[in-house]
């Protein structure tokens, strides 16, 4: 088993968050943490990003933090003094995974077929990101390919919730799953962190 399969296998659940201002990811981040979340998926989507990777990694949280929503080689390389502990794509490209390679980034890319995941796993990768796992019929889909990839793991994201996560967590082959539902915007933007340490706690429990 390698290091960043026991590590997905430790977080269980994996917050997807759209970052709010740097300091307000910080309290969120320890919102998490507080309700047990191990790590925090900081995505790539507003122009804060890059300031709450770093104000999240440099606080003192104790959670690992990671970064999403990385479609660029020049992305990957950008973060890669940031000392981040993984990141995940929503796709996969051979330029993306060659930058991953090259700063050494613990990349969990995004795939929807066997052949994506055979791109990644000529470049040295075992876990993958399914995405968008609810849209594409996740559950039988990761139950079909335990078959000729018992060696695999898998993260699936993108319609996971608190009512099917046991579902997808029970499958042999799902280390962890990705989902946003115990980080609702309107608690966020509320800052009512600890109505988001309540769902977290019930994330966790599943």
């Amino acid at each position: 088993m390698s290091d960043l399969i026991t590590k997905l296998k430790s977080y269980k659940v994996l917050p997807v968050v759209t970052p709010p201002a740097p300091e307000q990811c910080v309290e969120l981040a320890r919102a998490l943490s507080a309700g047990g979340i191990k790590a925090i998926e900081i995505t790539l989507r507003n122009e804060t990003a890059m300031e709450a990777l770093k104000a999240v990694k440099a606080s003192d949280v104790q959670i690992d933090v990671g970064v999403g929503t990385l479609t660029s080689a020049e992305q990957v390389e950008a973060l890669a003094d940031l000392g981040l502990d993984f990141g995940i794509s929503p796709g996969v490209t051979p330029k993306v995974l060659q930058a991953a390679v090259d700063t050494g980034l613990n990349l969990v890319p995004g795939i929807t077929s066997p052949s994506e995941m055979m791109l990644g796993m000529e470049y040295g990768l075992d876990t993958f990101k399914l995405f968008p796992a609810g849209a594409i019929g996740g559950y039988n889909l990761l139950k079909a390919l335990a078959g000729p990839f018992p060696n695999i793991s898998f993260c699936p994201t993108g319609g996971i919730s608190l009512g099917n996560a046991r579902e997808f967590l029970d499958l042999p082959n799902v280390v962890c799953i990705g989902g946003s539902w115990m980080v609702p915007n309107d608690l966020v933007n509320n800052q009512d962190w600890n109505a988001i340490t309540q769902l977290c706690a019930e994330a966790i429990s599943v």
